[in-house]
């Protein structure tokens, strides 16, 4: 059972009791928490308010962790009938189905920035590649009844359902309102449940597209990659193997890590090959790299050792610029791999939009 909050004012003459309100409406507490969400939670992102579902019913306030689970919270300005459980977890089935794409649409119906943009200031992260593995139900009230305590306890106890409840009571003098708070579950506990997997909810891919990341520095050159169309990696093979993935026709986008961006767009002309048989295009002509006049660095270590040489992907650069240009902007995709396929579309149409491609 919820324990029983009061608040008295206290000044130098008397404690006075500031008497409990109730709310006005469901909508004010709903505002009061999209405004700032932390009061329940400070890890997440409020995706929208009255959030339709495909039954014809509207989830209060539906969030994202910043571990990219869903949060249902379903509220109720008084006590709670024991119907919301079965509300809640109605709403749950809907939401255990939504892919990436779906999360994405929904959050961008609802506001003016991408989900990217509002994860990365939220969070000071990039969102997920995988969204929704789990989600959580909250129930959102000024009174838990019975009945509905029972049955919250009942799942998250038995059943390991991540279902919790919170308990608010409302205060006002004057013009101060006040809220406090009150678990009837350690969120720490209700949180760390683990419901069955729904499966995982990945951006969908294009077939096409990759990121590279170039790292310009003692072992290769930008310069040269970009002169003679190329891209490489090296120093063990969890960096090279990575740029095996890459096919003839994919498109490329290569990244220059360490706080610079993206510097270039191509196309694959040949896979990947140790850097002693390498080809590139130059002039219309194929000619072997290592032939060709290269910057003065370590870009030939371990040239016979197949495990710790650098490997090279010739590239038809569409367009490619010089570190000092490189392009970047709150909410792209990146992450540490050599070479990964890059799923998400608002990276893809800010690079399109950059280098001025379709």
């Amino acid at each position: 059972m919820p324990i029983e909050v009061g608040i008295w004012k206290v000044n130098d003459t008397k404690v006075d009791r500031i008497q409990f309100s109730p709310l006005e409406s469901e909508t004010k507490l709903e505002a009061i928490l999209e405004k700032d969400i932390s009061i329940i939670s400070e890890d997440v992102l409020v995706i929208g308010r009255q959030v339709p579902t495909d039954h014809g019913k509207f989830i209060d306030i539906l969030g994202l962790t910043v571990e990219g689970d869903l949060v249902i919270y379903e509220l109720k300005k008084h006590q709670t009938p024991r119907e919301v459980a079965a509300q809640v977890i109605d709403y749950a089935s809907w939401v255990q189905l939504l892919s990436y794409d779906s999360i994405v649409e929904l959050y961008e119906e609802k506001n003016k920035i991408s989900l990217e943009e509002a994860y990365e200031n939220k969070f000071h992260a990039e969102l997920p590649d995988e969204l929704n593995n789990s989600h959580h139900m909250v129930i959102v009230c000024a009174e838990l009844d019975q009945g509905t305590e029972r049955i919250v306890n009942y799942l998250s106890t038995n059943f390991n359902v991540p279902i919790n409840a919170v308990y608010f009571r409302y205060f006002k003098e004057g013009t101060n309102e006040f809220l406090t708070r009150t678990w009837l579950i350690d969120p720490a506990v209700a949180e760390g449940k683990e419901p069955i997997p729904t499966g995982k909810k990945k951006e969908s891919w294009n077939q096409r597209d990759f990121v590279v990341n170039f790292e310009d520095g003692p072992n290769r050159s930008w310069n040269d990659a970009m002169k003679y169309g190329y891209v490489s990696a090296g120093n063990g093979s969890w960096f090279s193997k990575k740029l095996r993935h890459l096919f003839v026709g994919a498109r490329v986008f290569c990244m220059i890590p360490g706080g610079k961006g993206y510097v270039a767009v191509g196309t694959v002309t040949h896979k990947a090959v140790p850097l002693k048989d390498a080809i590139v295009t130059v002039d219309g002509q194929e000619r072997r790299l290592l032939d060709l006049q290269l910057e003065n660095n370590n870009f030939q270590h371990d040239l016979h050792d197949p495990d710790l040489c650098e490997y090279v992907v010739a590239v038809d650069w569409i367009k490619a610029l010089p570190v000092e240009q490189a392009y970047w902007t709150k909410g792209l995709r990146a992450n540490q791999n050599t070479a990964y396929k890059l799923r998400n579309q608002f990276t893809i149409e800010k690079l399109e939009e950059f280098f001025g491609i379709a």
